[in-house]
């Protein structure tokens, strides 16, 4: 999408980031992939040997450069968590593919990003307890059920009740919000959540989802956010983490407004959160 290339260009264009600021990752190993990803579906995507039907279901027509870039995305997320426990905050420009599950992708979403970095910091001694803070309008359903035996991961989305995935996962925290919800509501809910969710999950690292497809504008979302409302979830996100000292990656998840204008202005909206807060 254009976004991937207009969000860091008015970054910079607007003095919120220099070239300094980003960063660059290489591709994911192999064996890093396999400690979240079934090594028979790996071995599919690999060798693009996917079914007309497991494809469908990616959304995307599979291809060697496609699959390069998720794996590509996916160790942007793990150095995303490096420069998070630097900074305080870090921010992968792509990356949030929650709906992809250990055996099978779906959404857009080949390999779950979240779910590799949490098992690359538990693994690394770089985190003990790990909130999933999934803000997308969609449900993140491949990272519920792929940590759902997983007691150090703590899985909270707050999406659409009837919006894609049509079958829910169970995350350990799921908040169904009925179509047009504004931001009064929205807000209302977060506030009361994250809070009591940090005093009983005792975090260490957060991952924050931070979708825009939350906005009244977007085509697929069915919420009714402003632009305003969505700069208010990220302002509280990060002054609740930031309070409690706790590291946060940020993952920029969803957007699909009819005007690329709105999505790239909300995306630039969590960066220039982000900077004001921390920096």
């Amino acid at each position: 999408m254009a976004k991937y290339s207009l969000l860091p260009e008015q970054l910079l264009y607007e003095g919120t980031c220099t070239e300094d600021n980003f960063f660059a990752p290489s591709p994911l190993k192999e064996e890093q992939i396999l400690r979240t990803h079934d090594a028979g579906y790996w071995q599919k995507l690999r060798n693009t040997q996917l079914s007309r039907a497991e494809e469908r279901k990616t959304g995307f027509p599979l291809s060697p450069a496609l699959v390069q870039r998720e794996i590509t995305i996916c160790q942007g997320t793990i150095d995303n968590c490096r420069y998070a426990k630097q900074n305080g905050v870090s921010m992968n420009i792509a990356g949030g593919t929650h709906h992809a599950y250990r055996d099978r992708g779906e959404g857009f979403c080949l390999l779950n990003d979240i779910a590799l970095a949490s098992h690359w910091l538990l693994d690394h001694q770089e985190a003990s307890q790990i909130l999933v803070v999934d803000l997308d309008v969609h449900q993140g359903n491949g990272t519920a059920k792929i940590m759902e035996a997983e007691s150090r991961v703590f899985t909270f989305s707050m999406h659409g009740a009837k919006n894609y995935p049509m079958h829910k996962e169970k995350s350990d925290l799921d908040i169904e919000l009925p179509d047009g919800a504004d931001d009064q509501l929205y807000l209302t809910q977060l506030r009361e959540t994250l809070p009591r969710l940090l005093d009983k999950v005792q975090p260490d690292f957060i991952f924050f989802q931070s979708g825009v497809d939350v906005l009244k504008t977007d085509k697929l979302g069915r919420l009714g956010l402003s632009q305003d409302g969505c700069k208010a979830r990220d302002r509280f996100i990060f002054e609740q983490c930031k309070k409690n000292g706790i590291p946060v990656a940020v993952n920029m998840g969803g957007g699909y407004s009819e005007r690329l204008a709105d999505i790239v202005d909300a995306h630039t909206n969590t960066f220039r959160m982000a900077q004001e807060i921390y920096f």
